[in-house]
C-alpha cells in the first residue's frame, strides 16, 4: 500500500499544530498563582489598644483580629501593653481567648 501524498500532508499539518501548541508555553510561560486558603483568615491590627467588651465592664489591653470571611472583630488580651499574651506571676505561656467586640458589614462593600 502507497502512502498517500494527502495524507502526509494531514499529517505533517497535525505534527505542526501540536508543535504550535507545546512551544506556545516556552515562549509566553502561564503565570503561577500561588494561593493559599488559609484556614484562619485573620487581620492582625498591628500594635495592642485599650480593647473593652460590648458591655461595657471590662478594659483590657489586647490586640484587635478580623475574620475576613464574615467580618467579626476579636478582641484578644494580652494584659499590658506588649503585642502578645504575658502572665508575670506565672511564667508558662499564656493562652489568651478572644471575646466578640462586633462586626464589620463586609457584604455592604457590594452594593
Amino acid at each position: 500500500m502507497k502512502p498517500n501524498s494527502l495524507t502526509n500532508l494531514l499529517l505533517l499539518l497535525i505534527a505542526a499544530l501540536l508543535a504550535t501548541i507545546a512551544f506556545r508555553h516556552f515562549e509566553t510561560p502561564t503565570p503561577v498563582q500561588a494561593q493559599d486558603v488559609a484556614p484562619y483568615p485573620f487581620f492582625f491590627e498591628p500594635g495592642t489598644y485599650l480593647l473593652r467588651t460590648p458591655d461595657g465592664t471590662t478594659q483590657v489591653y489586647g490586640k484587635v483580629a478580623i475574620d475576613m470571611r464574615n467580618g467579626r472583630i476579636w478582641g484578644f488580651p494580652t494584659g499590658g501593653p506588649q503585642p502578645f499574651p504575658v502572665n508575670m506571676v506565672n511564667p508558662k505561656p499564656v493562652t489568651t481567648h478572644p471575646f466578640d467586640m462586633g462586626r464589620f458589614a463586609l457584604e455592604d462593600t457590594d452594593k
